[in-house]
């Protein structure tokens, strides 16, 4: 029941702070190539910070299964379940951050051509 608990209230064992996509990129079709070039180094950041996020999780995970007995099948069921949510959403919201950035590339390249 214990173990129950633990899934339920999604208590980590370590602080993962969780990126936000960066805000105010720039757009391709009135943006500078300076923009654009601030653009590519936030994008970047925030992929490096999902990155470690994805890495604490995984992290989180191991020592929290670590924690559960050999008994609690369910409870590791559960924690698994929750994790590939956590993570696929994550990973999930970086693609669409980054392919909206493409985006903004791709016209800016066609507007300087």
């Amino acid at each position: 029941m214990t173990a129950l608990a633990l899934v339920l209230t999604g208590s980590a064992v370590l602080a993962c702070d969780y990126p936000s996509p960066p805000k105010d990129m720039p757009d391709g079709a009135t943006s500078s190539k300076d923009e654009m070039i601030a653009g590519v180094k936030k994008i970047g950041k925030y992929q490096e910070d999902m990155a470690a996020y994805l890495s604490c999780i995984e992290a989180d995970e191991i020592v929290a299964n670590q924690q559960l007995g050999d008994d609690e099948e369910e409870a590791k069921k559960q924690r698994k379940e929750m994790f590939d949510k956590k993570y696929n959403a994550a990973v999930d919201e970086q693609t669409r951050a980054v392919e909206e950035f493409n985006i903004e590339i791709r016209e800016f390249k066609a507007r300087s051509e």
